[in-house]
């Protein structure tokens, strides 16, 4: 299925599952995919460099990962933060149930895999971690940032990991100037071909 699909509510096709094995958090975990969503079979070469290389999460608090497919970030999330909230927002539902599922098979009740329209709208976050859809094209992924960058706790970090050659440097600059003063806006690492920018907001 194209990559046309993955960000559609409901993608065209029917819902085959399969199980897979991937490794989460230094173990390997068998997961269930399935077709039209993000990278169905496995870890993506992005997430691999966004969970290789960003720094532990928030112990506890309030966690997100934007874009969850079958929810490798944000199962990450929960096995490295148990005492944390994980929320995994994505538009496609069928994401939505793999992550569902995979986090229960894996014993994690801290995932809430929802829309983002259910998301409670005075949550802030203490650490976000993305490996954002990129081609849904530049003026729907800069809105999609500008929703949830802004939600950041004080004192909160996001992690983005993207392309270089999809834009990577350009998306830093942008981002430094939308999100102004009371953000910082930096390369953390590179690898691959792959940038993971970090978005940290200033503590009050």
């Amino acid at each position: 299925m194209g990559s046309e699909h993955y960000f559609s509510s409901q993608p065209s096709g029917p819902e085959t599952r399969r199980r897979i094995s991937v490794v989460l958090d230094g173990a390997e975990r068998a997961v269930q995919t399935a077709g039209g969503i993000f990278s169905p079979d496995g870890v993506d070469k992005g997430t691999a460099v966004l969970l290789a290389e960003a720094p532990a999460p928030a112990a506890d608090g309030v966690l997100l990962d934007i874009g969850c497919g079958w929810g490798p970030i944000a199962l990450t999330l929960a096995l490295k933060s148990p005492a944390a909230q994980v929320y995994a927002v994505d538009v496609n539902e069928r994401s939505l149930g793999l992550t569902r599922d995979n986090a229960a098979a894996l014993g994690l009740d801290n995932v809430n895999a929802c829309l983002p329209e259910d998301v409670p709208g005075d949550l802030r976050f203490d650490t976000i971690w993305s490996n954002p859809p990129i081609r849904i094209g530049k003026e729907a992924l800069h809105a999609l940032l500008l929703q949830w960058l802004p939600r950041l706790a004080p004192g909160g970090s996001a992690w983005l990991v993207v392309q270089k050659n999809l834009g990577s440097d350009s998306l830093q600059k942008w981002l430094a100037a939308e999100l102004g003063a009371g953000y910082a806006v930096s390369r953390y690492a590179t690898d691959k071909g792959f940038r993971v920018l970090q978005v940290e907001r200033a503590a009050r």
